[in-house]
């Protein structure tokens, strides 16, 4: 969404950035405002591999993410104190009732929805155990991610899942990159 290369160059310049907490992504770089600094975000490409901590830090960046949906849809792009409640109770909130409030706010449809709560079955899973071994992906049969199959069942689904998270995502971010930019152009003159 973000095409204004002034946009940026505006976001650079100012001092006024404290007040703003905005992660978007701009052709596939993602750049997150907070803390009165505009910092890269991570990668738009993910590397999961065969390994525990990797799929738990892929999971982190999806719920991440649907965190930072709600966020913008409720404060926008605001870094007041409103923020810091929101992502206070939002650490409070199960995923699976994030993921079911993206269903209901029609932002994932039935089958995304779908697709999200079997893959973070997966995260789940994973958080209670010490390994891969005896973790099952239930995609549309059930499988031990553990096994060669299995895994790269779970490695496609995932990636899958996470591209369309990224365009969801881009779309979100459009109504507060609007505001953003809105008020950008308008303290610039």
């Amino acid at each position: 969404m973000v095409k204004d290369p002034e946009f940026l160059q505006l976001l650079r310049k100012r001092d006024f950035l404290d007040k703003i907490r905005f992660y978007f992504i701009h052709k596939n770089k993602h750049c997150f405002i907070n803390n009165g600094h505009l910092k890269s975000g991570f990668s738009s490409n993910i590397v999961i591999t065969k390994n525990q901590n990797t799929i738990l830090t892929v999971f982190s960046k999806m719920g991440f993410l649907f965190d930072e949906i709600i966020r913008m849809r409720i404060v926008g792009y605001s870094n007041e104190q409103n923020s810091d409640e929101l992502l206070y109770v939002l650490n409070l909130i199960p995923v699976n009732r994030k993921i079911r409030t993206f269903l209901d706010w029609k932002v994932f449809s039935p089958e995304f929805t779908r697709d999200m709560s079997r893959l973070f079955e997966v995260r789940n899973a994973l958080n209670h155990s010490v390994s891969l071994e005896g973790v099952n992906y239930n995609s549309n049969k059930e499988v031990l991610l553990s096994s060669q199959a299995g895994f790269k069942k779970f490695k496609v689904d995932f990636e899958r899942s996470w591209k369309k998270l990224l365009q969801i995502y881009e779309e979100q971010q459009k109504p507060v990159y609007l505001q953003l930019d809105k008020f950008l152009k308008e303290i610039s003159n």
